[in-house]
């Protein structure tokens, strides 16, 4: 049996949620999904044990900060997002895995939006940033109207469908976040 979500932060169609070990092999599923695999310029997919093996160093890692989306209607898990800090600086890389079934839904913005409100409002984070392969053109409009702009390009870094092709880089700035904040609602509300 699993347990329900702990919701840390509701939004309006999703919610953030801390990661429950049990969900661990649907994470490890929608992270070896071919879309999946497309999506992040990989080749192959992760073993098992080795996936198994990550869960502790990254639940005791203060740096990697990992959230469970929870859709609200009927409390499912649908995907993971994840900030990998650098607590020198005070930024951090975003990552995000949906549920293979549920993409082309409008899940990314809404998850990627709750994150970046986590990120700056609670991680008095000063920026985040991520990787996104050109041709991925469902993730980079999600990520705009999340609140990333596009920053930079690393020339034929990425594969896409086997063939090498640019990453974009993206940040985004707490000014650039697309209100209003789940957070600071909670806290006034």
């Amino acid at each position: 049996m699993v347990s329900e979500p702990h919701i840390l932060l509701t939004g309006e169609n999703l919610a953030l949620g801390m990661p429950r070990r049990e969900m661990l092999p649907e994470y490890h599923r929608w992270e070896n999904d071919p879309r999946t695999i497309l999506g992040y310029g990989n080749q192959w997919a992760q073993a098992w044990e080795v996936r198994e093996s990550g869960w502790e160093r990254q639940r005791g890692n203060s740096r990697y900060q990992q959230f469970e989306v929870v859709r609200l209607d009927d409390h499912q898990a649908i995907g993971v997002t994840v900030l990998q800090i650098n607590t020198f600086v005070q930024t951090a890389e975003f990552v995000i895995v949906l549920a293979p079934e549920t993409r082309g839904r409008g899940y990314a913005t809404e998850a990627t939006r709750l994150t970046l409100d986590w990120a700056f409002h609670l991680g008095a984070l000063r920026m985040v940033w991520l990787k996104v392969l050109q041709p991925n053109r469902a993730g980079i409009a999600a990520y705009e109207k999340a609140g990333f702009r596009q920053s930079g390009r690393l020339r034929q870094s990425g594969f896409w469908l086997g063939q090498p092709v640019d990453e974009l880089l993206m940040d985004a700035l707490p000014e650039d976040f697309p209100g209003p904040s789940a957070v600071t609602a909670a806290i006034e509300g």
